[in-house]
């Protein structure tokens, strides 16, 4: 029997539900699946299969990363024969401290080293630790393989990542959270990766409407820029209702400084709506041409393509005809199987 031990830090979304998604699959195949995570991420969510806590902390700490080394050398040790796939840089650096050289060993590398000075450069050489350790590197985007490769992975591949599959959205309900008239939505946590002030500075260039579903640390730095300068944006918070909120947007708006493969955008293409979004990492590779793309950082030409869509009816039904057909062409859950067969079949090998 296979046996495969996923590794990952503290998560509040995307890479969690990837995990779910991915221990779900395999043990259905008949893998011996098991996840070692931090207990707040265990919480979090309901990943099926045996778990152990192991507590990968969000930065370097020497003390932290060894226990936690030493608690995954325990959990994979209980598993005979197991292939380490560890998620993130921070549970891929602490799976090199755990793990022998014979175990098989594979990372994903779901986001990007941001910045520049001391902190980035530590974490590009941990990120280069873990590259050159692992069998295989999976990344979500292509600059992240190329950085792989830089960085001496010896073989480096872009990762698949589906959003999650929404529910049906029912317009009418959405439309009772957003307000009549052209607005544009974005889905996102209210941090730096995810350009917001670029976002709250077109707002107030184009006059469009913007609807924020989400939270995060940049809250109450927000909501007093929005009430200073008079935008018209408003911050919802947290949401279970984005499928209702899709279905009745009108543009689905994304600022971010970087993405890999983006959720909310990869939403939005299904939903058919029409996408306006920064040229940021990955994203390209998920809209193709069915997205307006615009330089990162570029609030004036952000704004222009917000203004355009919301005051163009015909040319928002020809974009949102645009996503729809880019949607049936984005990757499923059977082929990130696929995928992850032959990505543990080498790693084995």
């Amino acid at each position: 029997m296979e046996r495969v031990v996923f590794v990952l830090g503290s998560s509040a979304g995307g890479v969690g539900r990837h995990v779910a998604a991915l221990c779900a699959g395999l043990r259905d195949e008949g893998v011996d699946v098991r996840v070692a995570a931090p207990a707040s991420t265990l919480r979090r969510f309901d990943f099926g299969v045996p778990a152990t806590a192991v507590e990968i902390g969000p930065s370097i700490d020497p003390v932290r990363d060894l226990r936690a080394a030493a608690a995954l050398r325990r959990a994979v040790g209980a598993v005979p024969g197991a292939l380490v796939h560890a998620h993130g840089v921070r549970a891929g650096f602490v799976a090199t401290l755990a793990v022998a050289r014979r175990t098989p060993f594979v990372v994903t590398l779901h986001n990007a080293v941001l910045g520049t000075g001391p902190r980035a450069r530590l974490g590009t050489a941990v990120l280069g630790r873990v590259c050159r350790r692992a069998d295989v590197v999976l990344a979500v985007s292509g600059d992240l393989v190329a950085q792989a490769h830089r960085l001496g992975a010896s073989v480096a591949d872009r990762a698949l990542v589906p959003a999650p599959a929404l529910p049906p959205g029912d317009p009418a309900r959405g439309r009772a959270v957003l307000g009549e008239g052209p607005v544009a939505l974005t889905v996102a946590r209210l941090a730096p990766q995810k350009g917001l002030g670029t976002l709250l500075e077109a707002a107030g260039r184009s006059g469009v409407r913007v609807v924020v579903a989400g939270d995060g640390p940049l809250h109450d730095e927000l909501a007093a820029r929005i009430r200073r300068e008079d935008l018209p944006v408003q911050l919802l918070g947290r949401r279970e209702d984005v499928a209702d909120l899709l279905a009745a947007a009108d543009v689905a708006v994304s600022a971010s400084v970087w993405e890999g493969q983006p959720v909310f955008v990869q939403e939005a293409l299904r939903a058919g709506v029409p996408v306006v979004a920064t040229d940021a990492g990955g994203t390209r590779e998920v809209t193709a041409d069915a997205a307006v793309l615009v330089g990162v950082g570029d609030a004036t030409a952000l704004a222009d393509a917000l203004r355009r869509l919301a005051a163009d009816p015909a040319q928002r039904a020809v974009a949102a005809h645009r996503s729809r057909l880019r949607a049936a062409e984005l990757p499923t859950a059977s082929d990130v199987l696929e995928q992850l067969r032959r990505v543990h079949r080498a790693a084995r090998g």
